[in-house]
């Protein structure tokens, strides 16, 4: 049997303390699934001024934790709480983190680097060495850097191992070389593998893959798609000197909050033995948008960021003449540019018993439109990941998604003849690829047995966060291995 490791956890977010994305839902998630395996996790993020102490529970565990950062050292308090059976630390200092968002700032450099040795420090003070550190995104990619370089001597750190993963390679903490002092790293150890203009910028994250024991994102497929020009982000050649170092793991999707047989947020529960409920919560939702109540008109629904990155302009191009040739209702909830905005609202008011459109991001209204929906739209240009297409089949809902990433990995495209399948997949970026998928899912729909059949195999699917746990177990051990062989 092999042991139980140590693991720190080091994110910019966690829920329910802040979310800007998803990087907040997989630091919430996939913790309690290490535990659940056995092994001692700790996730530490900095104390935003709006995390407040009463209602967390936040004790304070030291009043004063030296930070040193090249020659100078700063203090910040360390404050813990339990969450879920998960010990979570915060680092709170006021100047860099009493603001009102996570990020954005002109000193992002000197506020991530600086939160970044306090992890470490914490670990010092409170004497529990970790075996690996699991850093993400930029915001923590400076850690992998030090430990190959600043600290490879350091006792304390001598066998600490690091991963990191990338979550969207889109977002890579491009900064002056200043952050280069801050950090107290030299910068000719890098500057001839880096893929930007090394003259001009750093990319934290950058310099966390090339010294990263491990690295991975967030699906196979985007593991590969970001070795090319077309997706690397000007780090293809930096990824592909790592390539036998590179892994995709799919995040994963929190079974007890999305589950149709006990979600209290939905009209009605159901399970894959009985599907009633799956149409009382159909017809609920046509009520509460204010469409036409009809179980037999094929409802689609959208809830993303609408904007070219999310495919949303390809939705746009198909809506009208897709509500005008078929019986077909579409829901779309989510915020992003303002044409878009303008154009659904345009089309609600000329078409009220086929279109609804919410200008929000509502927790509860998205489990009730996934809940009552048919079909789910994902025609992303880029997807890392997602884990929309994932809740979808959870409550039996039919993606329709372009084959990128993440929605590549988890949706597999029905076949008739062989009635295989858990979705409907295309692979241009195009109006036309989409209306196509979507008119090959309403002719399935029209045959109730057929559709019945392929919402229950995307209800069987298992995206559950032990699955990706055992996962990244497997990558935490690979990167011990290269520690201790390097």
């Amino acid at each position: 049997m092999q042991s139980s490791l140590r693991i720190l956890i080091v994110a910019a977010e966690m829920t329910p303390f802040v979310k800007t994305g998803g990087l907040a839902d997989v630091i919430g998630a996939l913790p309690r699934a290490l535990i659940d395996a056995g092994h001692d996790v700790r996730i530490v993020i900095p104390r935003y001024g709006w995390i407040d102490r009463q209602q967390f529970d936040l004790t304070m565990h030291h009043e004063v934790l030296p930070v040193p950062l090249n020659d100078t050292v700063e203090h910040a308090q360390l404050f813990h709480t339990r969450l879920h059976n998960i010990t979570v630390w915060f680092i709170d200092y006021p100047a860099f983190f009493d603001r009102d968002g996570v990020s954005m700032y002109d000193d992002d450099d000197h506020r991530f680097i600086f939160f970044c040795r306090a992890a470490l420090e914490s670990c010092r003070q409170l004497e529990w060495q970790p075996d690996v550190i699991h850093c993400h995104d930029w915001h923590a990619a400076i850690i992998p850097n030090w430990l190959r370089t600043t600290l490879v001597d350091d006792p304390f750190f001598a066998h600490t191992a690091s991963l990191l993963t990338i979550h969207n390679l889109a977002f890579q903490g491009v900064f002056g070389h200043r952050v280069l002092e801050i950090a107290g790293v030299p910068a000719l150890d890098f500057a001839v593998n880096e893929s930007i203009d090394a003259r001009n910028s750093v990319a934290l994250l950058g310099r966390g893959i090339y010294f990263a024991d491990i690295i991975n994102t967030v699906s196979p497929s985007y593991a590969n798609e970001i070795l090319e020009p077309a997706a690397g982000a000007g780090l293809h050649d930096v990824l592909r000197t790592r390539h036998d170092r590179l892994y995709g793991v799919l995040n994963g999707i929190d079974g007890a909050v999305y589950n149709p047989s006990s979600d209290a947020l939905i009209a009605a529960t159901y399970t894959l033995d009985d599907l009633t409920g799956k149409a009382l919560c159909k017809s609920a939702l046509q009520r509460e948008l204010g469409l036409t109540v009809d179980a037999q008109v094929p409802l689609l629904s959208v809830i993303a960021r609408l904007t070219n990155l999310k495919g949303y302009d390809l939705i746009d191009e198909i809506i009208e003449p897709l509500l005008q040739q078929h019986p077909v209702q579409l829901v779309v909830m989510g915020t992003g540019q303002q044409r878009f905005h303008s154009r659904l609202n345009e089309l609600r008011a000329r078409y009220p018993q086929q279109i609804a459109f919410r200008l929000t991001f509502d927790e509860a209204l998205a489990h009730r439109i996934i809940a009552g929906a048919d079909l789910f739209l994902m025609p992303s240009r880029v997807e890392p990941c997602g884990t929309g297409q994932m809740i979808a089949m959870r409550y039996g809902t039919v993606p329709v998604v372009r084959a990128t990433g993440g929605l590549r990995d988890t949706v597999t495209n029905y076949h008739a003849p062989s009635n295989y399948g858990t979705g409907f997949i295309f692979d241009d970026a195009t109006s036309q690829a989409l209306r196509d998928a979507i008119e090959r899912a309403l002719a399935v729909y029209a045959d109730a047995p057929q559709f019945r059949m392929l919402m229950m195999r995307g209800m069987l699917s298992d995206f559950t966060w032990q699955v990706a746990a055992q996962r990244y177990v497997d990558l935490y051990r690979r990167a011990i291995a290269a520690r201790h062989h390097s």
